[in-house]
């Protein structure tokens, strides 16, 4: 696997003022043109990108609450951690998450934030009603890639140890036996 340019600008970016969601949620879908895949390879650290796309479904649960759930489709190549041939992996991952927007709560009447032990994730306290939709996606993208891709029926086999010369007190201890 190639390494990610941590600090190269995300080559994916769609910022979404979540004041101006409207009670029954927006979708939004986001597309990687074909000129920007390698710019989203070389983000990843993957050798290419052949297809990506994601779709996310604002819904506002309330003034300062909003459920993010995403569809993500890609194929993206890789070496094959054995071979060192090409493979083309797909990463297909649908996640949600919550959002909190805390900037602008007054503090009277700020509510304290509920969360259920049963809740699989607290949800992602944001400041600024600027949100970039694009920032999930792409970290779910990174974190799906498979680190260690194989070509489809290739096993990694260690190599057979070599067989140890005979010490010279082995050696000795034939000798001793034989008289």
């Amino acid at each position: 696997m190639l390494t990610r340019d941590e600090g190269a600008r995300a080559p994916l970016e769609k910022t979404v003022d979540l004041s101006t969601v409207p009670q029954a949620g927006v979708e939004i879908v986001l597309e990687v043109a074909d000129a920007d895949h390698a710019k989203l390879a070389q983000w990843a650290g993957v050798e290419a990108v052949q297809a990506f796309s994601a779709a996310v479904e604002l819904q506002k649960l309330s003034q300062t609450r909003f459920r993010y759930q995403a569809r993500v489709r890609a194929e993206v190549v890789q070496s094959c951690v054995v071979t060192l041939v090409p493979v083309v992996t797909p990463v297909r991952l649908d996640f949600t998450r919550e959002l909190h927007l805390v900037r602008h709560l007054r503090p009277e009447i700020e509510a304290p934030l509920q969360v259920s032990p049963a809740d699989d994730d607290t949800p992602e306290e944001i400041e600024d009603p600027r949100f970039d939709v694009a920032g999930p996606i792409l970290e779910e993208f990174v974190l799906a890639i498979d680190p260690y891709p194989r070509a489809p029926g290739v096993e990694f086999a260690p190599p057979e140890p070599e067989p140890k010369p005979e010490s010279p007190f082995a050696v000795l201890a034939k000798l001793k036996q034989g008289q």
